[in-house]
């Protein structure tokens, strides 16, 4: 049987009952492969690496080595959540490498959508290989591959390994307890292993985070008021009970001339970006209630410096895409 094909009669984790037997049945698959030995763990804070780095956690505890590293473009209070729920609640042997000079470094003057990816992807494999050689006696490479990317992968559509083109020299064997699980599954078990709700519903987020929101060449100022803008509508939201699949900010690299405390201002526009979507090769915009885009207007107005408009894009996809870079 191929280990990278999920069988036909395989049951889908919907229920507590089938995520805890499915979670019994990893752990004594992980403890039989790894041993006594150690596992290292890319953790993003996205939905699938969290959800790995907790079966892993359960089934080996402290052999299991996680590195989180922030670029500087995560969302607002994304890595102080994932030190508190992985190093402060579950007691993980987590490093964090705080890389937000040298990641914005790097990025300064690059307006190009393309040349950001690359700098971004090609830095964090750096940073990652770095803390890698610090350690000893790492044998296993954790992973939060799913079935969508092995399928992706065999369609040629993207490359399978999450982590992202890590140096060859890197020699380890692959620890993958939920690469024949969907999304929807994955989030099931999330729940069972006890993981948050923010962080098991945590949204879609691009691997090169808010620098491909915070369009054509970054700069640290304009990055502070789209994160806190994009708090400011994630915050609205979800206080409203809406079922949205993806939403959040773009601010971008051109100003707009506005009026504040009765003098001219020329401050950037902020664009909300909502989209519903089923397999993402097509998206469509919700219908917003006209009270709460007027709140989350006032609000990011009132409290985000450097912002003098807010629109709200209507483009379905396609002709546009879910991201704008």
């Amino acid at each position: 049987m191929d280990p990278n094909k999920r069988p036909d009669d395989m049951v889908r984790i919907t229920t507590p009952e089938l995520a805890q037997a499915f979670i019994d049945e990893q752990v004594a698959a992980i403890r039989e492969q790894v041993g006594d030995k150690k596992v290292l763990l890319a953790l993003s804070g996205g939905v699938d690496s969290s959800v790995v780095a907790a079966l892993l956690i359960k089934a080996i505890g402290k052999q299991l080595i996680c590195v989180h590293v922030n670029h500087g473009l995560m969302r607002k209070g994304e890595s102080e959540q994932v030190i508190d729920v992985f190093q402060n609640q579950m007691d993980a042997n987590l490093i964090y490498v705080d890389a937000t000079d040298r990641f914005l470094d790097l990025l300064a003057g690059v307006d190009e959508p393309e040349a950001k990816r690359h700098i971004i992807g090609e830095e964090f494999i750096k940073v990652f290989d770095e803390e890698a050689a610090k350690l000893e006696g790492i044998s296993f490479l954790g992973q939060g591959t799913i079935y969508p990317d092995i399928l992706e992968s065999q369609d040629g559509v993207k490359a399978h390994h999450n982590v992202g083109g890590l140096p060859e020299e890197m020699q380890f064997e692959l620890v993958e307890p939920v690469k024949l699980l969907f999304k929807d599954e994955v989030r099931v078990v999330g729940r069972e292993l006890g993981l948050p709700e923010s962080m098991v519903e945590r949204q879609p987020f691009p691997g090169p985070g808010l620098g491909v929101r915070c369009t054509g060449a970054i700069t640290r100022d304009r990055l502070n008021a789209l994160r806190e803008a994009d708090a400011i509508v994630r915050e609205e939201i979800d206080a409203a009970g809406l079922k949205v699949w993806q939403y959040f900010c773009v601010v971008p690299d051109y100003r707009a001339t506005g009026v504040r405390d009765g003098k001219r201002a020329y401050e950037w526009p902020c664009i909300i970006r909502c989209v519903d979507t089923i397999d993402v090769m097509t998206a469509t915009v919700p219908r917003l209630d006209w009270d709460l885009l007027e709140r989350m207007t006032n609000r990011i107005l009132a409290e985000v410096p450097g912002i003098c408009r807010v629109c709200y894009e209507l483009s379905p996809k396609p002709i546009a895409t879910v991201e704008w870079e």
